[in-house]
């Protein structure tokens, strides 16, 4: 699939400078600190060195007292507390995170987290019930609430408190819950405002902790659950994110709970974890259980102390994962033959599927896998208790969410963002959805919208690339969303003549690569996906490439490596 490249804009040349000398590095890495809004050696030690006095006041968040104090009073007065989450990763550990926490302080705690097939995302009905005939007086809700109106009213009638932790945007009006903490919401000064709903939950018990007398340190305990929350729910790694997730990495990688070493060793990953492993590793294998059975698998596993029963449960969690991928890869076959098959699919701008025999759970990563071959607004619908329910998956730029708001009078329920979004339907109006989607999209998006786009940091030349170099580029880390790892572009590289076809159907290439202004010395490469190049690569011709740089291990060497992720030849430019 062709691909745009887009060379973010440089920092102030005069910025640039001075940061470079001011720190010793090279002006390319300079330039990396300066899109980061790195400008000054202070700024720079900021970031570099995280600190964990650079986490903001608790109290700062809207009602966040008003929670502390309903929480004291419900251990004060022994009354029963249901800790509630949403099914996928954020959800889970935010709820493993507040049970843990509680237990730790008293015993009158237990926790509920939804079915997906059976209740659907956020506060049920079904869940309040539950709570209700469990004797709970307080409900406190992670990952989701902050459109329960009519759940939190309901929840009033059978004499339960609602406290809300959640992240995502509110709705017109905001549920009437004892407390509601939601950096999004209106009138809330917290400065920080994209925390995972598992770092909400890390806010109020470091309040609550404050209040009571608690030690930061006896926390600390639990930012390897926010660091797989803030990997895996894919929010920006920046400010307060950058700091949990850098120290929850620490404690991911020096001394994980029971439930996530377990995780980890099912992983096989023999290495220092990174937030990319978090997020294709650790992450998919705590959403299995959710998606193939209960997301209260998980939770069981990351509460529990007992090795012999986490490695247990974990196993099972790491089978869900496998089942998983066997259900997906056949689901993401079904909705490609599919669209072959339709004239009016094959040429539209959006893909909207209904098969009622899909398996719910799997029906987003479908949605995503879909779009790396029909790059358009995504959306995988299949039946649940008689309605038509999906994922929808955008493109870079694209707002989905006001795609498939201009369709609300034919659905029963949505929710979402930009870039992904959930809804239900009446089976007898998936026809007019389509066909209105298809129209709004058609109307709306660019030509360039439906292009991938690379984005690109700067240009390097080979002769900056060294160990060196690459070690301050690393301290970048963690990596993700607003500070992802430097793409690099080089131009007119050659490979040395060892290159070569690899992967079990030699769709990948593997070469060695040289610039001739830089004295013919090379970097092995591997491209994924890439061999339709192959035949061009070997004639010995220039070409441009865009990667990023990895350190390579293999039984015990180390070098460095470029991870290509587009080549351009003359021809395609």
């Amino acid at each position: 699939m062709e691909k745009n490249w887009v060379i973010k804009e440089k920092g102030d040349p005069a910025v640039v400078k001075q940061l470079a000398a001011a720190l010793g590095v090279p002006d390319s890495l300079a330039h990396l600190m300066a899109q980061r809004g790195i400008t000054t050696a202070a700024e720079a030690n900021a970031f570099f060195n995280p600190n964990l006095d650079y986490l903001h006041d608790p109290f700062l968040m809207k009602d966040m007292n008003i929670a502390v104090d309903r929480i004291s009073t419900a251990v004060k007065k022994n009354e029963k507390i249901l800790v509630y989450g949403d099914y996928d990763v954020d959800g889970t550990t935010a709820v493993a995170l507040m049970y843990s926490f509680l237990r730790e302080q008293y015993s009158n705690v237990i926790y509920y987290i939804p079915d997906r097939y059976k209740e659907g995302y956020g506060v049920s009905f079904q869940g309040l019930d539950f709570a209700y005939q469990n004797n709970c007086k307080v409900v406190i809700t992670l990952d989701c609430g902050i459109k329960a109106v009519e759940k939190v009213k309901y929840a009033r009638t059978k004499g339960l408190d609602v406290i809300i932790c959640d992240h995502h945007y509110p709705g017109d009006e905001i549920p009437k819950a004892t407390a509601v903490l939601d950096p999004k919401q209106p009138g809330c000064n917290y400065p920080y405002k994209e925390l995972s709903g598992c770092g909400v939950g890390f806010k109020l018990i470091q309040a609550y902790s404050r209040v009571h007398g608690i030690p930061f340190s006896s926390i600390f305990q639990y930012l390897d659950l926010v660091a797989v929350s803030i990997a895996s729910d894919i929010v920006p790694i920046t400010g307060e994110n950058r700091v949990m997730a850098h120290f929850g990495l620490k404690q991911l990688n020096e001394a994980p709970r029971t439930g996530l070493k377990e995780i980890i060793r099912e992983s096989e990953v023999n290495r220092i974890l990174s937030i990319e492993d978090v997020v294709f590793k650790i992450g998919p294998r705590i959403n299995a259980a959710g998606r193939m059975e209960t997301g209260s698998k998980a939770v069981d596993l990351l509460v529990s102390s007992d090795t012999a029963l986490a490695t247990g449960i974990s196993k099972e969690i790491n089978n869900f994962n496998i089942e998983r991928r066997n259900v997906d890869r056949t689901i993401t076959t079904e909705a490609m033959r599919m669209i072959a098959e339709d004239q009016r699919s094959v040429n539209a701008r959006t893909t909207v599927l209904f098969n009622p025999l899909w398996k719910k759970g799997v029906i987003g990563i479908v949605a995503s896998r879909l779009i790396e071959t029909y790059y358009r607004p995504t959306v995988i619908l299949t039946e649940s208790n008689g309605f038509a329910t999906g994922s929808a998956r955008s493109v870079q730029g694209y707002d989905l969410y006001q795609a498939i708001e201009a369709c609300s009078d034919l659905l029963e329920s949505f929710g979402g963002h930009m870039f992904a979004a959930g809804l239900t339907l009446k089976k007898e109006n998936i026809r007019p959805f389509m066909d209105r989607f298809e129209q709004y999209v058609n109307s709306t998006i660019t030509e360039d919208q439906l292009v991938p786009r690379i984005f690109i940091d700067t240009e390097l030349s080979f002769s900056e690339i060294s160990e060196d170099y690459f070690r301050v580029m690393n301290q970048f880390q963690p990596f993700g969303p607003e500070n992802m790892s430097p793409v690099f572009v080089s131009r007119n590289v050659f490979d040395t003549g060892t290159g070569r076809m690899v992967g079990s159907s030699g769709e990948h290439l593997k070469l060695d690569l040289c610039q001739e202004s830089t004295g013919q010395k090379s970097y092995s490469a591997i491209a994924f996906s890439q061999a339709n190049h192959f035949e061009y690569i070997r004639a010995g011709k220039p070409f441009d490439v865009c990667y990023s740089l990895e350190m390579n291990e293999f039984r015990g060497n180390r070098n460095l490596q470029l991870n290509i992720k587009d080549i351009k030849t003359p021809d395609s430019k």
